[in-house]
């Protein structure tokens, strides 16, 4: 029974070595399976909302709404380059959460959401600027 065992996990610890990333997977201990779907469904949420501030860049300068056009395009950018960086974001965060996770270490702070914050009220103001300027 114990060689089972031993066999078992062998074969886990070579598993690990063979799924991406290795610089995730070939540390620590497996945790338990429902912190590691919560941080995959907090990564997806982040994956998410990088599509949302696409969308919204897109529609903003697609959709014109009477806006200044300067500052309007430059609303767009700011979402559209912001689409851009929460994906890398997201991963390097499910990266050091997951890593966290498998060292039995507390989990890392959130690095992104006061940076996303106030890129969303940077817009916000470039876009009530834009709806007060003929």
């Amino acid at each position: 029974m114990t060689d089972a065992l031993a066999r078992s996990e062998t074969t886990a610890d070579r598993q690990g070595e063979r799924r991406f990333p290795s610089s995730v997977f070939g540390r620590g201990s497996e945790p338990d399976a429902r912190f590691s779907l919560a941080n995959e469904r907090t990564f997806l949420a982040w994956i998410r909302m990088g599509l949302g501030l696409l969308a919204g860049g897109v529609a903003l300068e697609a959709l014109g709404l009477g806006l200044h056009p300067v500052l309007r395009t430059i609303a767009s950018l700011i979402l559209i380059a912001a689409a851009v960086l929460v994906p890398i974001q997201a991963w390097a965060g499910w990266m050091r959460a997951e890593r966290a996770l498998r060292l039995g270490r507390p989990l890392p702070a959130p690095v992104s959401a006061l940076p996303l914050a106030i890129v969303l009220g940077i817009v916000a103001a470039v876009v009530v600027l834009a709806v007060a300027l003929p």
